[in-house]
């Protein structure tokens, strides 16, 4: 069963997927393709996932995997 953890991990997955650098909706989407399964089978995960990504996102900002909202443009996650 997924955790809120996993998502760090998928996340990162999916911005390494398109080249290190993607949009929420492609990150989104990476992650709905590739793990759905496993989104279903994690209870409430499954209705919170999107929301929970974005606070992954923020962790991963925090661990300096990814670059800061300030550094990158508008509506881009990228990696460091």
């Amino acid at each position: 069963m997924a955790s809120k953890e996993d998502l760090h991990d998928w996340v990162a997955d999916a911005i390494r997927a398109h080249g290190g650098k993607a949009k929420l909706v492609q990150v989104a989407k990476y992650i709905w393709d590739n793990y759905e399964a496993e989104l279903k089978r994690s209870g409430n995960l499954l209705y919170t996932w999107q929301y929970d990504m974005r606070w992954a996102a923020n962790a991963l900002r925090n661990q300096g995997v990814l670059r800061s909202a300030d550094a990158s443009p508008r509506g881009l996650w990228e990696l460091k």
